[in-house]
């Protein structure tokens, strides 16, 4: 690993931290750069693309062998032509298209052509309709919404919730309607020239809702975030003053995240078409062998730009290893290598740092951000070299953080700015508690400056201060540097963890174990805990190294126990991200929980 890091090959300027220290020791930090003109609405991106590059490639999906590739210039007289369609059923800002199908072209096309003339969309995570279990979840979203269209991309593939009397006075628009249960109106359908299209294109301003977007649900049951165009697209302008690479190059993606996050669907798409880039749907997954897809199709169509989680970045810096020629292709034309969702483990950064540098001779931004899905989202990004993962960076132009003392060099995390939510669909209640007496969104993490003597290096994310509780000693426990340690104790053994503690004299952990350990051991299952004295000891062993250094009862675990069943979408344990609801889980396994705490039980691992 070098330690002379080469020049960006990208155009970046360099952090410049503004702070404010109020009396109260809270710091108010803005940006030192300067916000660039911004879209009134997306339909204004789309307008400036088909005029300058009509036979760019917008975006593109696999089709058979090959792809099916959509220019710009074709985009937008789809986009007017299914508006046209949606003018003429006379639907508007109050009657929302419900997007129950992942990322398509179709899904995109269509998604636009709403944002074109004001009609709110409601993207949503597939495992809603597809999954029995989560039918609850579709259920509350439909209902919080009341949409008058439904679309999916196949009307077979989502038979199952569609014959659902949740949709009997729903239109439900389908590209491919074959074996529908029920009524269906084929998208191609849906195509009409109008009259009526440029009038209300006239009326999207930047307070025109876009869409609703759900959060995750993993403290509670999912809010819809009204998001507004001025939300999207001051984010885009924002993205472009940290990184003005973007707007130099027509930048290009492969990109498997789904829609429904404001990751994907509102950063990343919105990204390619703000900047005149083309986005390649990835039809694989960082899961099993669905990731051999994504090599295949990366093999074909590599990127400017590299977006996903960490998990994902792990299993490509393999596949690279082992692949000269996918290696030659990833790296050639990188501009950047961009993580979230989670800390991307030095290994990995260094991994990925090395191969940059032997197969090219540079390094493309690695970067990252931090953003909420009230945040459109990104409201603080890394955006110079830096040679190690972990920090979130600056705050972005025209964005406003307010950083409350918690005590040992940690900061409660809130913020105003114009990419910032101002309301959730319809829970005033729940809104008016999101923002404090100013006015800022009060988003329940913490962070901490990476070198309190120079701001400009920018802050670094320290947890959830929602996750934090007290121990009986009423010792604070700062819940996720507890759970990261565990996680990295018990690589490869376990997928999740629970840390127990709240009102008990020590640290607990519940362990959700990597299915493809289990397969190696006997166990025992006992009234929903495992017992197993190998995968114990090995437990045991990895959690004693991991928290040996670890001083005091609010840092050290010292039991666990491996719960025999997963994590339960009916029980709204496991979001549609991946993410844990600890609540839920705390809840209906209050029991265990209690076990864990009975050094009797045969299932309680004494650490």
């Amino acid at each position: 690993m070098t330690t002379e890091l080469p020049p960006l090959p990208v155009n970046c300027p360099p952090h410049k931290a503004v702070l404010d220290i109020q009396s109260d020791g809270t710091i108010l930090m803005s940006s030192g750069m300067t916000l660039g003109p911004v879209a009134k609405n997306t339909g204004e991106w789309l307008h400036k693309w088909a005029e300058k590059t009509p036979d760019a490639v917008f975006i593109a999906e696999r089709e058979g062998d090959g792809w099916r590739e959509v220019t710009y210039a074709q985009a937008l007289a789809q986009v007017r032509a299914y508006a046209g369609g949606l003018l003429a059923r006379g639907m508007n800002a109050d009657t929302p298209i419900a997007m129950m199908s992942g990322a398509g072209v179709d899904h995109g096309l269509l998604a636009l052509a709403a944002q074109y003339v004001g009609v709110p969309t409601v993207p949503m995570a597939e495992q809603y309709a597809l999954l029995p279990a989560a039918h609850s979840r579709l259920e509350y979203v439909i209902n919080k919404t009341n949409p008058s269209m439904v679309f999916v991309d196949n009307a077979e593939k989502f038979a199952a919730a569609l014959a659902l009397p949740l949709f009997d006075d729903i239109e439900v628009v389908a590209a491919n309607p074959a074996n529908a249960p029920r009524k269906v109106t084929p998208l191609a359908d849906l195509a009409v020239a109008s009259d009526a299209v440029d009038a209300a294109y006239a009326k999207v301003g930047p307070d025109t809702v876009a869409k609703y977007l759900f959060t995750s649900g993993s403290t509670s049951d999912p809010k819809g975030v009204v998001t507004t165009q001025r939300m999207m697209c001051v984010n885009q302008a924002q993205l472009a003053a940290a990184m003005p690479f973007l707007t130099e190059k027509a930048p290009k993606i492969l990109d498997w995240l789904p829609w429904n996050h404001v990751f994907g669907g509102s950063h990343n798409f919105n990204m390619m078409l703000a900047n005149g880039g083309s986005m390649y749907i990835d039809d694989g997954r960082p899961v099993g062998k669905m990731f051999g897809r994504s090599l295949e199709n990366l093999r074909m169509h590599p990127g400017t730009l590299s977006f996903n989680v960490p998990i994902a970045f792990k299993m490509l810096l393999a596949a690279l290893r082992e692949d000269a020629e996918l290696r030659k292709k990833y790296f050639q034309n990188l501009d950047m290598i961009f993580y979230a969702g989670a800390g991307l483990p030095g290994d990995i950064w260094d991994g990925l740092t090395e191969l940059s540098l032997a197969e090219t001779g540079t390094l493309p931004l690695m970067t990252s951000s931090w953003g909420m899905t009230e945040t459109a989202p990104a409201t603080i990004i890394v955006h110079e070299r830096v040679a190690r993962s972990g920090k979130i960076g600056v705050a972005m132009a025209g964005v406003t953080l307010k950083l409350v003392p918690l005590g040992g060099g940690r900061y409660e995390l809130r913020c105003k700015g114009p990419n910032i939510m101002t309301a959730y669909l319809n829970d005033p209640a729940k809104t008016a508690e999101t923002f404090d007496e100013d006015g800022f969104l009060i988003t329940g993490d913490a962070v901490k400056f990476d070198n309190p003597d120079d701001p400009d290096r920018g802050l670094v994310f320290d947890g959830r201060v929602s996750e934090d509780f007290k121990l009986m000693s009423g010792t604070w426990v700062q819940a996720t540097s507890v759970l990261d340690t565990a996680m990295k104790s018990l690589a490869g053994m376990a997928t999740h963890v629970v840390v127990t503690g709240h009102d008990r004299s020590d640290l607990g952990l519940l362990i959700f174990a990597n299915p493809a350990e289990l397969e190696k051991i006997e166990a025992d299952n006992l009234d929903g805990a495992l017992v197993s004295i190998e995968l114990a000891e090995k437990i045991k062993t990895a959690l004693a190294h991991g928290f040996h250094d670890a001083t005091g009862s609010a840092k050290r675990v010292v039991r666990a126990m491996v719960l025999a069943d997963p994590p339960s979408v009916a029980g709204h344990e496991i979001t549609d991200k991946g993410s844990l609801n600890t609540r839920n889980i705390r809840q209906n396994r209050a029991k265990l929980i209690d076990r864990l705490y009975d050094d009797h039980d045969p299932a309680t691992i004494k650490i």
